[in-house]
């Protein structure tokens, strides 16, 4: 996968009142994805577009479109990234 498959995957990020509280609390942000985009391909395309690994993805079919809530490792990086990508 390269970048342009992976921009095509993650959206954008996805921010709410509930989904910002998600990054202090559960170490997780969450995106609006590609719909056909399974959890092993959401994975990939963030550790190739934001160098991050993740722990856990979820996903969940929406009005808003599919959503992944990815999972982790610690607060300071899930932190960090919210920031990079601005969020935060």
């Amino acid at each position: 996968m390269n970048t342009t498959q992976a921009t095509k995957i993650i959206l954008r990020p996805y921010v709410t009142e509930k989904t910002f509280s998600l990054i202090e609390k559960d170490n997780r942000i969450c995106f609006i994805v590609d719909k056909d985009a399974s959890k092993a391909t959401i994975k990939e395309a963030i550790k190739i577009l934001y160098e991050e690994n993740a722990i856990d993805v979820n996903t969940a079919r929406t009005i808003s479109g599919k959503k992944a809530f990815v999972k982790f490792e610690t607060v300071e990086k899930a932190r960090d990234l919210a920031t990079k990508i601005g969020m935060l």
